[in-house]
């Protein structure tokens, strides 16, 4: 089953660049477009093709207008964590996902692909390896046990990352700093939409 997953996510990266010609480009720029402000970033298309590909497939459908960012982690919210990070995580509205057509993808380890945690970098959320789908947050500085090898999921495979936010930290600062239960934020932060620049 996992060839047959891996088969159509090579036609789905694919398709997602047809329009480009036979070459992928380096990097696709997006605007998130939330109720706090912009955030600009960066997709790294050639170095992390099936997971930039799974991304863009999904602002194409629409599947994130209307979705939010929903979790907040702070140094002070994750008492049962050793290994604490700085993250904001969003995802998907469900009500436009086609749940027969989502389909998880293959994890891009960042021992592959060279895209690291830092400060603003834009990663696919996770349970096991290889069920990353419509799930994503944004790092809040540099998280070097989110990589290949670190220690914030046992597994030890780390988290796809394939972009970096170029431009409104601030509002991912302010976004994280937000009312929250737990991890939980209240309420959750709207992304109105995201687009390709």
């Amino acid at each position: 089953m996992l060839t047959v997953y891996r088969f159509l996510f090579f036609l789905l990266t694919l398709s997602a660049f047809a329009s480009y010609g036979q070459t992928t480009p380096d990097s696709v720029f997006i605007t998130f477009q939330t109720n706090m402000g912009d955030i600009e970033a960066v997709l790294y298309t050639k170095k992390a093709p099936i997971t930039s590909a799974n991304f863009l497939k999904h602002i194409e459908t629409g599947a994130f207008t209307g979705g939010s960012f929903y979790r907040t982690v702070t140094p002070t919210n994750q008492p049962h964590n050793k290994i604490r990070i700085e993250v904001i995580q969003g995802g998907a509205n469900p009500a436009n996902i086609d749940t027969a057509t989502v389909i998880p993808i293959p994890l891009e380890r960042t021992s592959k692909t060279g895209v690291l945690h830092k400060n603003g970098t834009l990663s696919m959320a996770r349970d096991a390896p290889d069920t990353g789908s419509t799930e994503f947050f944004i790092c809040i500085g540099d998280q070097p046990s989110l990589d290949f090898g670190g220690k914030r999921n046992p597994d030890g495979q780390g988290f796809a990352a394939f972009g970096r936010v170029t431009k409104g930290m601030e509002v991912v600062k302010k976004i994280q700093s937000s009312p929250a239960s737990e991890q939980k934020l209240t309420p959750s932060i709207q992304i109105i939409r995201i687009s390709r620049k």
